[in-house]
């Protein structure tokens, strides 16, 4: 067990190893920033640097260092992380690169990294290719380079895997107060979800982004999503990348549907932590998250003096999934009284500028929207340009909103439409009295969409990946023989070379299928609707194929599904709902979840299809057994839960849906031969 991070990110004596510029600069800025513990550079050379006497050897050194920064080449730093554990140091940073994140271009890389992590044992070492970190609630880091954080007393932490985006994010003028900015560099070690992990046990943290490029050990990315609830602390996240599943040629509907970024959805979402797509929202819902946590809804409430600005406002929403609850009586009357018979009351309200300047009727205006069902009220409020312009005139709008989160203690934000005409200053002030300032529409939408969605489901643990397999792909007779076990209903049928003979017991009217090909409809091996043994006998002699496969036609079909599962080496196993039948990677209609889901997460899946509509019955027409169609969706689960060691791919399309049966009439099984 690695030794407790804590006293690599709050040490009380820190050692600089090289001599460097890079080293020079953490050794100043560690001094910069107002750290009132022991800096000791160490360099074999001795003498003084930043005008701090260096130390020859660690050996030399007074004790342990708690953290350290490693500014030498990667042969000397594997070294120096083997003298720091002897010694019992806290734990260290490597900043010089060269491990497995090069190994395309040093084959001696990953060597180098297990030589690495031998000699770090059970000290805990950040990176390697890491810039390290800065703790401004304690006036701490271990950073080489130019960076925009300032002391704080309370903030949010943000992990990156990139050293650059961190020193950028650092740069924000948003107003967002950061705790802690660590970098993870290629985590030969330290994951970052160990990293946040220690974050959450710091009382000032009170919000964690993670910019992440991929996952690792996701037993730790659960026990971390599982402790951020308990602490109430919410997680962020910025995803890039994409899964190595993306880019395996796989042979099912399901693969083409769930490649790429369905696993990464689907794990953040089952761990409640909110997906931001762009850097300004990522700051944004952090602020938003900061000031206010998580929010009850995506249902708000939009207040602006421009009609406008009010329509784009509720015409923007609709991108992000956000509702403008209608106004109740209670509103419309404190509105009015407010207001006046001029306004139009709705939600989005434009309240027009009659009572601007006055800030005691703006209070009263705007506090007579405030409502229990809304989770934020949000005033559009665009300060002007300072350099060239007074605006001294829109003090009157800073006043009213911290009056009315004072009056009312609801959740109030103010919202600049251009990120520019928030100023920092202004941001400040409003957060200091518990209102967010939001820079940017888009990006603000985009942070209340992200807050409103934090809560994850109660789920048992992931269904992991386990190791690469060597498939193979079972006749269709097969696998519809091996879900039928687990109690997926398929049609009545017959496999075998001679389609006449196989049409004896069965009813009309059949379905023909030859058997051998990956997509039949494709290669001509499907024939619908036959009505007599010549119409078979007929049909086979038009396929490419001497084996067959007859089955009952099932007809009164409401809708057709799509249900696959995928495993992912990344996320674990993918299971995909989608609108099914020939057209499946057409329609994209589709939602991911991960192995295993409850039946609740199954039926909520469900209903975010917009084939759903049809599922429910639409325009009087009747409507599927929904039952049945979970039931189908579960017995899948379940097989690949008892399979879970061989199972590479299983797809049913179509799940034909009527309205009275749920029948799985094409499947596909990819798997390892069992062991016998």
């Amino acid at each position: 067990m690695k030794r407790d991070l804590s006293s690599l990110l709050q040490p009380r004596h820190i050692a600089v190893i090289g001599g460097g510029a890079w080293c020079e600069q953490v050794l100043r800025r560690a001094r910069d920033m107002g750290f009132g513990g022991d800096i000791w550079p160490v360099h074999p050379r001795g003498g003084v640097r930043a005008g701090i006497p260096v130390y020859s050897r660690l050996e030399d050194l007074p004790a342990p260092p708690d953290a350290t920064f490693i500014g030498i080449n990667r042969h000397a730093t594997i070294e120096a992380i083997a003298v720091l554990n002897a010694m019992g140091a806290g734990g260290a940073v490597c900043f010089a690169s060269g491990f497995s994140e090069a190994s395309a271009e040093d084959s001696s890389g990953v060597g180098l990294q297990a030589q690495l992590l031998n000699a770090a044992g059970d000290m805990p070492i950040l990176g390697p290719n890491c810039y390290g970190f800065i703790n401004a609630l304690d006036g701490m880091l271990l950073w080489p380079d130019q960076h925009g954080c300032k002391r704080v007393e309370k903030g949010v932490a943000i992990l990156t895997q990139s050293s650059n985006i961190a020193i950028n994010l650092s740069m924000q003028t948003r107003a967002l107060p950061i705790a802690y900015l660590i970098t993870c560099g290629n985590m030969a070690q330290t994951s970052q979800a160990e990293i946040a992990n220690a974050m959450l046990d710091d009382p000032r943290v009170s919000a964690i982004g993670l910019h992440i490029e991929g996952f690792s050990d996701l037993r730790g990315w659960e026990a971390l999503a599982a402790k951020a609830v308990e602490k109430g602390v919410p997680l962020l996240a910025l995803k890039v990348g994409r899964s190595s599943q993306a880019q395996a040629a796989t042979i099912s509907h399901t693969a083409s549907l769930a490649g790429g970024d369905a696993g990464a959805n689907a794990l953040l979402e089952r761990l409640g932590i909110a997906r931001l797509n762009s850097l300004p929202a990522f700051l944004e819902a952090l602020k938003l998250a900061h000031v206010i946590g998580p929010l009850a809804s995506n249902r708000i409430a939009s207040i602006s003096c421009s009609g406008g600005e009010a329509s784009l406002m509720a015409d923007m929403a609709l991108a992000h999934g956000i509702e403008f609850p209608p106004l109740g009586a209670h509103q419309k009357t404190a509105l009015a009284d407010a207001l006046g018979p001029m306004v139009a009351l709705a939600n989005p309200l434009d309240y027009h500028t009659y009572i601007w300047r006055d800030t005691k009727a703006m209070t009263r205006a705007w506090a007579a929207i405030v409502d229990p069902a809304i989770a934020l009220t949000t005033i559009i409020v665009d300060y002007p340009r300072a350099d060239i312009c007074d605006a001294s005139d829109w003090q009157c709008a800073t006043d009213a909103a911290i009056n009315v989160r004072a009056q009312t203690g609801a959740n109030i934000a103010v919202v600049a439409s251009l990120p520019e005409l928030m100023p920092e200053a202004i941001a400040q002030e409003l957060i200091s009295a518990g209102v967010v300032p939001l820079s940017g529409l888009d990006e603000a939408l985009a942070a209340i969409a992200a807050c409103g969605s934090l809560a994850g489901e109660a789920n048992d643990p992931l269904l992991l990946p386990g190791g690469e397999r060597e498939a193979i792909m079972l006749s269709e007779a097969e696998a519809k023989s091996r879900l039928a076990q687990f109690g997926l209903e398929v049609p009545a049928k017959k496999s075998g070379t001679n389609p006449a003979h196989l049409s004896k017991d069965l009813t009309f009217p059949l379905v023909l299928k030859g058997q051998g090909f990956a997509h039949k409809t494709e290669a001509g091996a499907v024939a619908l609707n036959l009505s007599n043994v010549q119409e078979v006998t007929q049909a086979a002699a038009n396929m490419d194929t001497d084996s067959f496969l007859l089955e009952e036609m099932i007809t009164g079909g409401v809708a057709e599904l799509l249900v696959g599962v995928t495993r992912d080496p990344a996320h674990g196993f993918v299971l995909t709902l989608a609108a099914g039948g020939t057209l499946t990677e057409l329609l994209e209609d589709k939602v991911s979840l991960l192995i295993p889901s409850t039946p609740k997460a199954l039926k909520k899946a469900l209903t975010r299809l917009k084939i759903y509509k049809l599922l429910r019955g639409f325009r009087n027409a009747p409507g599927a057994d929904i039952p049945a169609i979970l039931d189908a969706i579960d017995a899948i689960q379940t097989y690949v839960l008892a399979n879970a060691e061989r199972v590479e791919e299983v797809e049913v399309n179509p799940l034909i849906c009527t309205p009275s049966r749920a029948v799985a009439v094409d499947a596909l099984i990819r798997e390892a031969p069992a062991n016998d």
